[in-house]
């Protein structure tokens, strides 16, 4: 029997497999320990909003009968939460899903796309399994340097993502800063606006994309309902674009690809506003916990606009996650971004923070 090698596209050899951190259960196993508190995922501590758990319990019911492909109540109920053309409304399976449609929809072997350094790992894993070609811009900081990605776009750029904010630095793009670099992408790249984590933004500058859309620009809005809405485990997330680039990603949209419970659940979130408000103040409030604690330890974080931060803790991430996990707690380690002694910590509960300062303090000694 011949080498499975010689079947499996060449391109494949290029990609990185997505790592989702330590599972709890088992880190709990093997160090027989009974508490872990997990940091690392950037989930949302309160969980979602109960008068969805209430309609997702209901919709059980119906699990017999196949999902609306279309999404039609929860894509009317997005049109009209963000004032733009349902026509132009993606739901996929997070917003991950609506990277991969891109890529489907309008990557060519040897064609480029285009973002920062510190990149999450859809977006150069997007153009190698698409037989592109991933450039990754120096960042300025810790922030998207957008006139050097701006000056980056050539003849065979045709995506151009833009994490804000980014993950993982937490960093943003002001509305001005977008403008500027809007006024300078040539109309033969699409720019993709990745805010998974936009509702979390509390800086009057932080710059959206959504108008762009409106204007018919050829760019594309990615939000989810993984993150403050707390709905990872439904897989859910949505784009928003023209119509015109809207209908050519809905030709390479896997049938039934959204659950009847994750469109409930989906839509009843999107209509608790109480959701977004407690999720955005437990955020803010462990934030500057945090901030506090690596200023009296002496170490240096990353000002952050999501719900996660990065610490410099001094030493080698993976020794340093190590420690913490012995400790009970779960980060996720710098050395994947390139940033060997810094880790990314989730802001949880205020339980979970001081947990994780407590675990920290052991680990440095402090």
């Amino acid at each position: 029997m011949s080498d499975l090698s010689e079947l499996v596209r060449p391109t494949l050899k290029r990609i990185r497999p997505y790592s989702p951190g330590k599972d709890s259960k088992e880190a709990m196993r093997e160090l027989g320990i009974t508490r872990i508190t997990k940091l690392a995922s950037n989930e949302n501590p309160l969980g979602p909003s109960p008068k969805a758990v209430e309609a997702m319990q209901q919709a059980v019911l119906n699990v017999h009968i196949y999902p609306d492909i279309p999404c039609a109540d929860l894509t009317a109920a997005l049109a009209q939460h963000y004032n733009t053309a349902p026509e132009g409304i993606l739901i996929g399976r997070g917003s991950g899903e609506i990277l991969h449609m891109l890529g489907l929809a309008f990557l060519n072997p040897g064609d480029e796309v285009v973002f920062s350094q510190f990149p999450f790992a859809l977006y150069p894993g997007l153009a190698n399994i698409m037989d592109a070609k991933p450039v990754e811009v120096p960042a300025k900081g810790f922030g998207h340097d957008l006139q050097a990605i701006a000056e980056a776009i050539g003849p065979r750029t045709k995506l151009v993502i833009i994490g804000n904010p980014c993950n993982p630095t937490g960093t943003i793009c002001t509305a001005a800063e977008i403008a500027d670099f809007m006024a300078r992408v040539p109309e033969t790249a699409i720019v993709v606006f990745d805010e998974a984590y936009a509702e979390y933004a509390d800086d009057p500058d932080f710059g959206e994309g959504l108008p762009y859309v409106r204007e018919g620009r050829r760019a594309i809005v990615l939000r989810t309902f993984s993150k403050i809405y707390a709905l990872a485990g439904l897989r859910i997330g949505y784009g928003m674009t023209t119509p015109e680039i809207g209908s050519t990603l809905k030709l390479v949209r896997e049938p039934f690809n959204i659950n009847c419970i994750a469109q409930v659940g989906a839509l009843v979130s999107l209509g608790d506003p109480d959701q977004v408000t407690r999720s955005r103040e437990l955020a803010h409030r462990g934030k500057e916990f945090l901030y506090q604690q690596c200023e009296d330890m002496g170490l240096e974080y990353a000002p952050t606009q999501a719900n996660f931060m990065l610490v410099n803790v001094g030493m080698d991430s993976r020794e340093c996650f190590d420690g913490l996990m012995r400790r009970g707690v779960t980060v996720r380690t710098g050395d994947i971004f390139g940033l060997t002694t810094w880790v990314r910590v989730t802001i949880g509960t205020q339980d979970e923070n001081e947990h994780f300062i407590e675990a920290l303090r052991g680990v440095l000694g402090k």
